[in-house]
């Protein structure tokens, strides 16, 4: 029988046939491959630091066999609250509240807590929140290109996302308040929802400037408009240097959403955790509730010792060798790449590249030469929506249109993973092979 026949057997939902799996997650299925550069998978942990957590919390727990206390271990082992164990989320919102800007945080522990819900991988707090925000044909302002994460989820649920400029700094506000006022004309509705990510962009790495963050702020505030801050890379800045939160200017905890992961500064934990307006924290809880019903106590309690006693003393170390890696990634690309431009990060894990040929095809050359190569990489196509749910905002011409093609010549560059002489010696192969075959 044919897949078609089938889907039609087992009725499947029609967003099965019309949205594809991650294109990350399909590379992860590709055997032999030397040069990793598509995942942000990290390559810099601190294990032994997480080695010596794990030994601190058994000690631990076996003092407290010894001393009666069975139940309060088979506790730490069991199911939790669905916003998360209080005391990892009293130490996150003190760290937020200490480092972030989030002043309106409260210094009671207790207190501090309920500001902050804790998520099974940052990944189900995007689609939570789409879950609960978006209806089919709701609007999301966001960048050209969108990260794929969020990506998925908002295509799912059926948003229509309208892409704006972005130039080397990232997106451009007036670009924003542009689409905001021509969304209302054209399609008689507000946007839904604004998705930013301000520090080190997943997928080109740029990061907005400070007059940027308050001008976006200030925009969504006056709008009425929910923004979603997505911080997934906040700890991981090259040089020490953190701009303000856009969260930060949110006082009364009213129009951002400020999303964090603990994947890229401690491990892969699939731990998330999020400040939220209250009315959306409370239909989060619920959605993830039915979701998962509660994340991982075991994780849970390894992060907050890492956030209460190593973050500071090990991370610093870590953002070091993602910048060297970051650099030696760069040097190759200038070296070795046919003439196209490519951003310059100040963090995270990616560098974005366009070719000067807007003919070339990223996702072709992949499958025909660069895996046969064993190079991986991810086409920037897969940043786009499909046709149906894109959207771009001209705020040079001030005209709304529909998406109709993807670029094909651009691809996204991961240094997380690799040593720096695999990164140098794989990107400059991949660019011996876009020289030959492009």
């Amino acid at each position: 029988m044919t897949e078609v026949f089938l889907r039609q057997i087992y009725g499947l939902a029609k967003w099965t046939e019309i949205i594809a799996e991650s294109e990350i997650r399909r590379l992860l299925r590709v055997k032999g491959i030397k040069y990793y550069f598509a995942g942000g998978k990290p390559g810099v942990l601190p294990v032994n630091t997480l080695i010596q957590i794990l030994h601190e919390i058994a000690e631990e727990q076996e003092q407290m066999l010894k001393q009666g206390k069975l139940l309060e271990v088979v506790d730490l082992w069991n199911y939790g609250l669905a916003e998360g164990w209080p005391p990892l989320r009293q130490v996150l919102a003190e760290r937020m509240r200490r480092t972030d800007g989030l002043d309106f945080i409260p210094k009671d522990p207790e207190e501090a807590a309920s500001y902050v819900t804790i998520t099974t991988g940052s990944q189900q707090a995007l689609y939570a929140l789409c879950d609960i925000m978006i209806e089919p044909g709701d609007v999301i302002i966001t960048t050209e290109p969108i990260y794929l994460g969020f990506l998925g989820p908002a295509m799912r649920f059926g948003a229509r996302l309208v892409m704006v400029s972005c130039d080397e700094k990232g997106i451009i506000p007036e670009a924003v308040e542009g689409a905001i006022k021509k969304v209302e004309k054209e399609f008689n509705k507000k946007p839904d929802m604004i998705y930013i990510v301000a520090d080190s962009d997943n997928p080109t790495g740029k990061t907005l400037p400070l007059d940027r963050r308050k001008k976006l702020y200030e925009i969504a505030a006056s709008h009425e408009i929910l923004l979603v801050e997505d911080a997934a890379y906040r700890e991981i800045q090259f040089g020490g240097k953190r701009l303000p939160t856009i969260k930060s200017f949110d006082k009364e905890n009213k129009w951002v959403m400020y999303l964090r992961t603990s994947s890229k500064e401690a491990f892969v934990a699939r731990i998330g955790y999020y400040v939220a307006p209250d009315p959306i924290r409370k239909e989060l809880i619920k959605a993830k509730g039915y979701m998962d019903l509660c994340t991982p106590m075991l994780m849970q309690i390894v992060l907050k010792k890492y956030y209460e006693k190593y973050i500071d003393k090990v991370l610093p170390n870590v953002v070091k060798e993602y910048e060297k890696r970051a650099k030696v990634m760069e040097k190759a690309i200038d070296e070795s790449f046919p003439e196209g431009w490519h951003t310059t990060p100040t963090g995270g894990f990616f560098i974005w590249y366009e070719h000067s040929k807007k003919d070339f095809d990223s996702k072709v050359f992949l499958e025909k030469v660069a895996i046969p190569n064993a190079i991986s990489y991810v086409p920037g196509m897969a940043f786009y929506p499909l046709p149906q749910f894109a959207y771009i905002y001209d705020v040079h011409e001030n005209k709304l249109y529909q998406m109709k093609e993807v670029p094909t010549h651009t691809m996204r560059l991961s240094y997380s993973l690799l040593p720096e002489n695999m990164i140098d010696e794989g990107i400059r192969l991949l660019g011996k092979l876009l020289k030959e075959y492009s």
